[in-house]
């Protein structure tokens, strides 16, 4: 009788339905199918329980910060100003796609939204200047995943408040993660460009810097606001998440990009986002209280044991695990589907749970440019009208560089905890 949940699991997602309902309804299977509908009684509450997280409350309004300025014609801006930086290397719009997700990526802090804007608006630039148009959509599609890894970051709060982590250490921890993962795009777009004749050099066209920075400057100041005031004390997570929403609005009308009708649009993009991942995670509530009425951690945990692993071979069996789930599965879903089960034994293994939530995260991103889905490879081809295979091929060295740079962070756990912890932040 225990094979119905997952034939049901199955069944439910190859008829299409939404994946919460595929999560709720297979869990609600296995109460039966294990003799405990007993236990079904107590749902509401562990539901309540899952939401009723202080840290989640940062979720929504970071989502909808990010709604705001996507509408406030910050793009531009960012582009303008990166292009004066390194816009006059060789491959230079190469460096300037990967350099303006990061400045992004202190806004929105998300990889689709990033994939989206500058699919929109530099992809069509790049191409313009002898750029291919599956170069230009690889090189976007791979540097988006910068999005969620560097503060404020959307799936570090999930991972926060599953865990019980200070987001406020898993924020700071993301940033030398997300630098290092620039640099490392960076270095192969360089080689890149010398080796297939790339545009760009020192006679390229680029505006002027110091103009370029000042029109820049209300964009820039928003992550300052969000990283200083969370590091310094000043203020917790989830207010800086208010304090960039009023950020937001001050940084939108200086742009003269959002008006009414415009806020009114992010209220509604943040509510259905906000709704459809506590959609999830009351989904998961429910399964998760069976897991543990099954003892699936400790299963796991034992298993193990009996294979001898330890530590970061644990670690590493995880990454392999995590990375081919965020192949087939949103990041929200995989992360409160497998955090709660694998994420314990690793801790025991005296793996540090800040840097494990980075390892992991970072680890999903990767699955958003790598078929079978990859969310952002689906949006940029959507976009750009690039068949979705031929730049799924197209972003396989960039794969490759991200995997390398995954593996790095695994090795030198410092490379996450050294910000935390020389801010004094809770590393637990």
């Amino acid at each position: 009788m225990a094979w119905w949940p997952a034939a049901a699991l199955v069944v439910f997602l190859l008829a299409g339905a939404a994946i919460a309902y595929v999560i709720g309804a297979s869990a609600v299977l296995t109460y039966v199918a294990t003799d405990r509908t007993r236990y079904l009684a107590i749902i509401p509450q562990r539901i309540f329980a899952q939401l009723d997280v202080f840290a989640l409350l940062a979720m929504p309004l970071f989502i909808l910060t990010g709604e705001v300025m996507n509408r406030s014609g910050i793009t531009r801006a960012l582009i303008d100003f990166s292009i004066a930086l390194v816009g006059r290397f060789k491959g230079g719009l190469g460096h300037v796609n990967i350099m303006t997700s990061v400045f992004f990526a202190g806004i929105s802090g998300s990889a689709v939204a990033d994939a989206a804007a500058l699919s929109n608006t530099l992809v069509p630039a790049m191409r313009e200047r002898g750029y291919s148009a599956t170069y230009a959509g690889a090189v976007t599609a791979a540097s988006s995943i910068i999005g969620p890894i560097i503060p404020p970051s959307i799936i570090l709060i999930i991972y926060g408040a599953l865990m019980e982590t200070s987001v406020a250490a898993l924020f700071v921890a993301g940033v030398v993660p997300g630098l290092l993962l620039a640099a490392a795009l960076m270095a192969l777009n360089a080689w890149m460009a010398y080796r297939h004749d790339l545009p760009g050099g020192r006679d390229a066209d680029t505006p002027p810097i110091g103009r370029s920075m000042v029109r820049a400057a209300p964009a820039l100041l928003l992550p300052v606001i969000i990283l200083g005031g969370i590091v310094f004390g000043v203020v917790t997570p989830t207010e800086a998440s208010a304090l960039a929403v009023l950020t937001a609005l001050a940084v939108g009308r200086l742009y003269g990009g959002i008006g009414p009708g415009a806020f009114w649009e992010a209220l509604q993009r943040t509510a259905i986002l906000t709704g459809a991942i506590f959609m999830i995670l009351s989904a998961v509530a429910v399964l998760g209280y069976i897991a543990g009425l099954l003892q699936w951690p400790e299963l796991v945990g034992s298993l193990i044991r009996q294979a001898g692993l330890s530590g970061h071979e644990y670690l590493l069996l995880i990454t392999v695990v995590f990375l081919f789930a965020g192949m087939v599965l949103d990041i929200p879903v995989a992360l409160t589907l497998l955090v709660p089960i694998l994420a314990p034994a690793a801790i025991a293994q005296g793996i540090n749970p800040v840097h494990l939530g980075i390892v992991l995260c970072f680890n999903l991103c990767i699955g958003l440019i790598t078929p079978p889905l990859g969310g952002c490879l689906i949006v940029v081809s959507t976009v750009t009208r690039v068949g979705y295979w031929q730049l799924a091929r197209a972003i396989l060295p960039f794969v490759a560089v991200e995997v390398v740079v995954l593996i790095v962070l695994v090795l030198v756990p410092e490379l996450t905890l050294v910000l935390p912890r020389a801010a004094g932040l809770s590393l637990k």
